[in-house]
């Protein structure tokens, strides 16, 4: 992580002048030459890393022309100076834990993304940078900043979302509990302001939490900003966001808002709600209407499939799969064949069946080549990015995918719904872990 390593190396150039580096927090850091010219300063020790003064600065002057951009007042230069030093030590804290498990964002999922993002805007990959460069971004940084995104995102899916369990008990019971909400399919524009608790609080901690968050409510709800409010008061990952969740589902929406968002009405501010991380403070913004697919053409399908190695290269596994798809032509049975060559371990027990599938669920190569085959045509040999196929298709049909469709999505809503909660309370634990010196 490049940013990371700029860290480290800053935090040995200030340890080289003969300083440790609790001392040198008070210290400046000056160019090496008889000028003496001040090049920076540490704004926070985190653990064995740092935050420095022209990190902290550089992300207070883009939260600020963001927060004037949307034409919201900013907080007190403190205000706004701790909240964003404090989203930088997290996310300090959150690298050094990915880097500590071996989390790496390869080049190839690097370009992937930033492919992605060229084609939202309409843009070749090539043509991203100059882009970027003409609305004043350097593509080297944009380039550090989303590998630092993906990382955290590969970190927070390993931490947290993997460890979130969804029983079909409470598939079943959301579902009964949605089908009696005649706006289970509308989509919310949420925000909120938490004033956290300490998980192990005391008395006056919880009570001036709880009077804070009465506060809050009451200026809201007397006419004063709502996002402002949240820039300044809450504690939450999004106050910089003016506290927005964005758009989503009902069904997304995190469990403890679930209840109080479906009764509230736009532009309303809910009485403060406590949960197990503070008090929370939200504001419905809008409501809109969203439909769901229920009926999507799927393929039966089969394959077989053979993976090169140091042994044998593309011309060696094309050349044998071409031999199979001979012996198929001639009469033998497909099935029998890749369960005895097809080297998908999930398919080749059951004669390489695929079973019945929605053909953008396999990869790009895979979908284009059984696109064009007729209904018992077998492809020639095709490669994918797992390896080399023969593919026959048995099938296509028109299935309605209702029940399976609410289930799965019911899945995702509950997972969802669990994630932010889970989020907030894994970071508190790792901020509490870890140790953080402010200098600044």
């Amino acid at each position: 992580m490049r940013r990371n390593t700029t860290r480290s190396l800053k935090a040995l150039a200030l340890c080289a002048v003969g300083l440790a580096i609790h001392g040198l927090a008070t210290a400046q850091t000056r160019e090496l030459d008889t000028k003496g010219v001040l090049l920076d300063r540490i704004a926070a020790i985190v653990n064995d890393g740092v935050v420095l003064t022209s990190e902290l600065d550089a992300q207070i002057q883009q939260v600020s022309e963001r927060l004037e951009a949307q034409r919201l007042e900013l907080p007190p230069e403190n205000v706004l100076r701790r909240q964003v030093l404090d989203r930088l030590v997290l996310q300090q804290i959150e690298l050094q834990r990915a880097e500590h498990a071996g989390i790496k964002v390869s080049d190839d999922t690097l370009n992937a993304a930033l492919e992605d993002v060229a084609k939202r805007n309409n843009l070749t990959l090539s043509q991203l940078p100059d882009a970027l460069g003409s609305q004043g971004v350097d593509y080297a940084a944009y380039r550090d900043e989303l590998r630092e995104e993906i990382t955290l995102s590969m970190l927070r899916q390993r931490d947290v979302l993997e460890h979130i369990s969804v029983t079909a008990k409470e598939i079943d019971q959301y579902l009964e509990k949605q089908a009696k909400l005649p706006s289970a399919e509308n989509e919310y524009s949420v925000s909120h302001i938490l004033i956290a608790v300490p998980q192990e609080a005391t008395t006056e901690q919880v009570e001036q939490a709880s009077k804070r968050a009465a506060d809050v409510y009451q200026r809201a709800t007397s006419g004063e900003d709502f996002a402002k409010l949240a820039v300044a008061y809450s504690n939450s990952q999004t106050a910089l966001e003016g506290g927005s969740l964005g758009w989503r589902k009902g069904s997304e929406l995190p469990t403890f808002l679930t209840d109080v968002v479906a009764q509230m009405k736009p532009g309303q501010v809910s009485q403060p709600l406590r949960t197990p991380t503070g008090f929370h403070v939200i504001r419905l913004n809008d409501v809109r209407s969203s439909t769901a697919k229920s009926v999507e053409r799927q393929v039966h399908v089969r394959h077989i499939l053979m993976k090169t190695t140091e042994l044998a290269d593309d011309a060696t596994v094309r050349g044998k799969l071409s031999a199979l798809r001979d012996r198929i032509l001639r009469g033998e049975d497909f099935g029998a064949l890749a369960e005895t060559n097809s080297e998908d371990p999930g398919s080749a027990p059951q004669g390489g069946d695929l079973g019945w599938t929605a053909p953008t669920d396999f990869s790009p190569e895979f979908t284009k080549m059984i696109e064009g085959l007729k209904e018992g045509e077998i492809s020639e040999p095709f490669k994918t990015q797992f390896g080399w196929h023969l593919a026959q298709v048995l099938g296509w049909r028109d299935y309605d995918n209702s029940k399976d469709l609410q289930r799965r999505k019911a899945f995702e809503a509950i997972r969802a719904s669990k994630a932010d909660e889970e989020t907030e309370l894994w970071q508190r634990r790792l901020r509490d872990e870890a140790y953080v010196d402010y200098k600044s």
